[in-house]
């Protein structure tokens, strides 16, 4: 018998000791990891609220300059809109956290291949759609207020000399070229930071999450 054959015997051998795995036993695999999955995007998603609501508490108690931030926006009558703002954005994030719950809960009790292929794919869209408002909303805010800022940037130069030392000395067309290009340069960068954490850790989720759809692909045919 040459060395081929026992290779192949060997293999043979060995492949009869290793457990077989079912269609059912598979499924089931799948559906937990699944559900584990989308149990943690709305862990984290409760976490990401926690976290803005925390900085938006503490930051105002211990910075000095964001105080007096908040009293030039007062001053410039930004503040209701701004409470409204908040408001609208609470509540649709509160919206995506009930529905992240929900997906999480018709995942769990899935009993099917394709009406779990159905929920994973309803997941990743509710991830996206997510990502897209919180990206798309700050960077419209954002935008909207520096507008604002530059539209009333007389107002605004004044109420800068007033409460910051130092702006006396900057004529107001010097003030406006800094200050806008200074609100450009924060800007791209919080939102770069944005893109980064959900790329990071969404995408990671929703990397497994379609790997597990490819899976059940398989099994399903």
């Amino acid at each position: 018998m040459d060395e081929l054959e026992l290779l192949k015997k060997d293999w043979q051998s060995r492949e009869q000791e290793l457990p077989k795995l079912s269609y059912s036993d598979i499924y089931q695999m799948l559906l937990k990891k699944s559900s584990s999955i989308v149990k943690w995007i709305f862990y984290i998603s409760i976490a990401e609220i926690i976290f803005w609501t925390l900085l938006a508490v503490v930051i105002p108690n211990v910075s000095e300059n964001f105080k007096i931030s908040n009293r030039i926006n007062d001053a410039m009558g930004l503040h209701n809109i701004l409470i409204v703002l908040n408001i609208i954005n609470y509540l649709v994030f509160g919206a995506f956290i009930y529905l992240f719950y929900k997906n999480h809960r018709s995942v769990k009790v899935t009993d099917s291949v394709k009406q779990l292929m159905k929920n994973i794919l309803k997941t990743r869209k509710t991830v996206k759609y997510f990502v897209i408002y919180n990206v798309g909303a700050t960077t419209l805010i954002m935008l909207a207020i520096n507008i604002y800022y530059y539209i009333n940037q007389e107002q605004l130069y004044a109420l800068m000399v007033q409460n910051f030392d130092g702006y006396s000395a900057i004529s107001q067309e010097g003030f406006a070229s800094v200050f806008f290009l200074a609100q450009f340069i924060f800007g791209l960068l919080f939102i770069g930071l944005i893109l980064l954490f959900y790329r990071i850790v969404y995408g990671i989720l929703l990397r497994r999450l379609k790997k597990n759809y490819k899976e059940l692909k398989k099994i399903e045919v």
